[in-house]
Parts: structure tokens; sequence; C-alpha cells
């Protein structure tokens, strides 16, 4: 195995619990992240393989677990192994070598140039025993985490994945953060790679599912039987059920690529009027992405966007963070109907508010939410939908009441064990969330025997700044303890509900977000009184 030298390294002189980022010699571009875990230096890939973050300004914990800064994904320390959502590539481990008053590390220059390593996803079946079959429906996050860690434990039964949106699966969060109309640009991965793994790719709707005879229909009328079955159909953008809406052209949501697409064509050479339907964070996210070059509003029916989830004062900063960048609000405010354009009545010309406001609008985009997908289960003689649409599940995420049959992501409500739930059914749309449920019922699937582990829910979403958010309020919260000013981009909310931090969300005070996250899951955040007294998250260490 070649050797390269370690820039300006001598000797492994870290210290249990530090990093360092350092160049490799005679490899172009050429970097590892040396780590400290109990007292042996590992050298890894020095940045996470989801968008890129800087790994040594993560956070790594006593016992080996290295989180991104950004986003959350965590990766095993010693063996770079994929621990939490959203990576899907592990990071490459490398042997590292003194000798000479100098640190060596052995590996291929295209693995360390690379600085990711693809999960085992090759496999050999072609048809496999049906009594193995695994049926993934929905093509998101919770789905392409379920397929991937199959193979990686070691799973060789036949996998069907079954998706009807057309493409293979991609980065959907790009899509309200950056309105991407190029499947192939945010796909995770290709055609080519679905084949290595043997993961047949059906481009169809489930309409049904026979569970007498474990099998799900499509509307093409085929039938697909399975041995274990995953639900992932997601969320169903919501419509507003007021004149105009449903009939009018140029009105739309945000869910698919097929949606960017024609919100894009909408706006063409810009210099638009952008009317939002909805302060949430899909609303924010496109108001975002469009305010440079079009005349943007916002209507939300709270006092001040994401008043709900993040409290008026962090939802009045961000939303003057998005008015310096031109965008109008209209809060409180209730919609009473859309009319038609007077130069082309098909479509939309203006929204009206129940104030007596006329809104000109080019297109309207709706952020009011999505529900459950799974109408195709509504009239199932078998299956119990929840209230709002969802299926409720064990922690392993096998739907209560069914044998062999898991749900994941938008439609599942499972025991919810993080600070404040106490095991409350809990249904959380997070991609994060998504894939990580996949994860776990893979392992489970694998090894039924092993117990599942609880994860921390996290979630980003791009608002002039990258706002970045872990925990979960849900069960409600009762106080807020603000450090920073939310108006100027840089700041860290903790909700609380009595002394307990049940969420948090920061913007521009990295890895405050990371550490949060690893501290929730060990049950050892600082309580409401401490962080009132202004700790300061960063210096706070993680005990395990």
């Amino acid at each position: 195995m070649p050797q390269f030298k370690l820039k300006d390294v001598s000797s492994l002189s870290l210290q249990p619990g530090d990093k360092q980022e350092v160049e490799v010699e005679g490899v172009d571009g050429g970097k590892v992240l040396l780590a400290n875990i109990g007292g042996k230096v590992t050298a890894m890939g020095p940045k996470c393989t989801h968008y890129g973050a800087p790994l040594v300004k993560g956070v790594l914990t006593k016992g080996g677990r290295l989180t991104c800064p950004w986003h959350g994904a965590c990766f095993n320390g010693q063996t770079g192994d994929i621990e939490n959502a959203p990576a899907l590539d592990a990071l490459p481990v490398f042997k590292v070598v003194e000798k000479n008053d100098a640190v060596y590390i052995e590996g291929e220059e295209a693995t360390i140039k690379s600085g990711r390593r693809k999960p085992n996803f090759k496999c050999g079946t072609t048809g496999g025993a049906l009594a193995d079959k695994v049926v993934v429906v929905g093509g998101g996050s919770g789905a392409i985490g379920a397929i991937e860690e199959l193979r990686e434990k070691g799973f060789t039964g036949p996998i069907t994945l079954i998706s009807n949106e057309g493409y293979l699966p991609i980065d959907r969060t790009k899509l309200s953060k950056a309105l991407i109309t190029d499947p192939a640009k945010i796909q995770w991965r290709d055609d080519e790679w679905f084949k290595s793994g043997s993961v047949e790719v059906v481009h169809d709707e489930v309409v049904d599912v026979d569970l007498a005879n474990k099998a799900v229909v499509t509307k093409s009328k085929e039938r697909y039987i399975y041995a274990k079955l995953i639900l992932a159909t997601g969320g169903s953008p919501r419509n507003l059920p007021v004149q105009g809406f449903k009939v009018l052209e140029n009105i739309f949501p945000l869910r698919t690529v097929h949606d960017t697409k024609k919100i894009v064509n909408a706006i063409g050479e810009k210099g638009k009027k952008i009317v939002i339907v909805g302060s949430s964070f899909i609303g924010m996210e496109v108001a975002n992405a469009t305010a440079a070059d079009n005349d943007v509003t916002v209507i939300g029916q709270e006092t001040v966007p994401l008043e709900r989830v993040l409290g008026k004062e962090v939802g009045a900063g961000l939303q003057k963070l998005l008015e310096g960048k031109g965008v109008k609000f209209h809060m409180s405010a209730g919609v009473d109907k859309a009319e038609p354009s007077g130069s082309d009545p098909s479509k939309v010309g203006s929204v009206h508010l129940k104030d007596g406001t006329k809104l000109e609008a080019d297109l309207v985009v709706l952020g009011v939410g999505v529900a459950p997908a799974t109408g195709y289960l509504k009239e199932n003689k078998v299956i119990r939908l929840e209230g709002d649409g969802s299926l409720k599940t064990d922690e392993n995420f096998l739907v209560v009441g069914l044998k062999d049959v898991y749900a994941i992501g938008d439609i599942a409500s499972y025991p919810y064990h993080g600070p404040g739930g106490q095991g409350n059914f809990t249904r959380i749309e997070h991609w994060n969330v998504a894939q990580n449920q996949g994860r776990v019922v893979a392992h489970h699937i694998v090894n039924p025997s092993l117990k599942s582990e609880f994860f921390t829910p996290i979630f980003w979403s791009a608002l002039t700044g990258q706002l970045r958010y872990c925990g979960n309020s849900m069960h409600g919260w009762d106080e807020l303890v603000l450090q920073g000013n939310p108006g100027e981009g840089k700041f860290v909310a903790y909700y609380c509900k009595g002394e307990t931090v049940v969420a948090m969300a920061s913007m521009g005070v990295d890895p405050a977000m990371a550490k949060s996250a690893e501290l929730m899951k060990l049950n050892a955040m600082p309580s409401k009184t401490e962080l009132k007294g202004g700790l300061d998250i960063l210096s706070v260490s993680v005990p395990i």
C-alpha cells in the first residue's frame, strides 16, 4: 500500500478528543483529518460526504462519534462508517505510520483525493427467493436510507423500489432552496448504482396493499409480492379550499422536480410578481430563492413567520432578514380568493385577502404544509389510518397491528423518546428523520433482535443564512431562551418545557446545533436555568 507524508506533522501529539486537518504531500489537493480517539490517532477523510462541511469544525465525542457541523451527519471516527443521516457515503480511514521524525498515511491516491467511501452495495441477486423479498414504496429519503443500509448490512435478498415520481431518489431539500429543475443534478445515485446492488426500480404508482397475499398492487395493474414491505410514500402538498385555487393555472405546490420546472417556467425571464401562500419553511425558502430578481410577497396566518415552531422573537428576526432582501409580508392574514388574470382568464392574476387587500400575482406558490401521502390505503379493509392520515408504528417502525409492514418518513407516527417526548406518538417531516428511520428498518430486517437507538431529529433551512434545528417541540414548549440576535443572523434559541430543552435552533453559530443534537441523544443537555445564565453550548463537553 502506498505511503504519503503528512505536511508539517512530525509526531502524533494530538490530545484525546482533539482533531486537526492536515495536507497530504504528493496528492494534489489531498487532505486528511487526524483525530485522537481514546488515545489512538486515526486519519480519515476531512469533509462530510453530504455537502462537504469541514469535519475539523464538527463535534467529536469521547466514544469517537464525529458529527458534521452543518447538517448532523455522524460518522464512526475509528471505522468511518455512517452512524446518522444525511450522508450516504462513509469516510475512508487510513493507517497512520510514524517514522523518521515524520508521519505518513497508507492509502490509494484516488481514495485520499475523493475523501469518501461508497457503501457495500454490490449484490449478485438476480431473481432471489421471494421469501426474502423487500418491496419499498416511495422514492424519497427514507427509501434510499433503507435500501442502502440493507445492502451495507449484508442483506442479499431481492429488493424492489416502486416510485411514482418518474426519476431516481433525489436530494429533495434542494427543490425549495434552489429551485433545481434537472433531477440528474440532485439524484443521489444513478441507474448503474441500483443495478449493481440488484435493486429493481419500478416507475409506477401503488394503489393498494393486499395484506392477505403479501402483495402491492400498482396503477398499471402489476402485483409485487413481498416478504417485508416498507411504506415510504412521503407527503402530499395541501391546497387551499378557497375560490380559484383549484381551477386557475400558475398556482403551484412544491414537492417534486415537476413542480419546480413549472415554477421556473412561469417565472421565465424573471421580474415576476410572486405571491407565496404560507409562511412555512417551504414558503420562506422559495421567497429566499426568488427574491433577488422578482417582486415576492409572503402571506401568513401567524403574527410572524414560523411562529408555531420558532416563536415570535426568532420568527420576527427571520422576517427582518428576508425583508432586507426585498420580500414583503402580509401576516395575520387570511386568503379569501384567487382571481383570474385580465390578459389570460385561465391563469391567476391576483390573490385577495380577507381584509380586502388585493395582491397582483403572475404566479402563486403554495407553502401550506403537507398531509401524509396515504390515499392509496384509505379504502383498505385491514389497515387503520390515524386521524391525520398517518400510520402508527413501534420503535422499529413496524406498523402497529400488522406483520412485516413498516412505515417511515412523513407517513409515520412513532414513539418519540427525545427530550419532552415521553414516548408520545409523533410525526416528523424532516429529511434526516426519514433517512434515519429507513436505516432503523434495515437493521431490524437484518437483525430483528437488535434494539433501535434514539436519533435526534435534525433539519436545516436556507433563510438568507443557514438555520439549523434539532430536537422536537411538537409536544409543546413554555419558554424560549435566546442568545444573540435573530435579526442579525447570529443566534442560538433554546425551546424549553420546564427545565428541559426540547429543541434548539441556531444561525451563524456552528457547531451549536451538532453539539446540542449529541447532548440530546445522551440526555445531557444543560438545563434552562444554566442557559439563561449565559452558558455557551460550545463550551459544554459531550460526556461519552
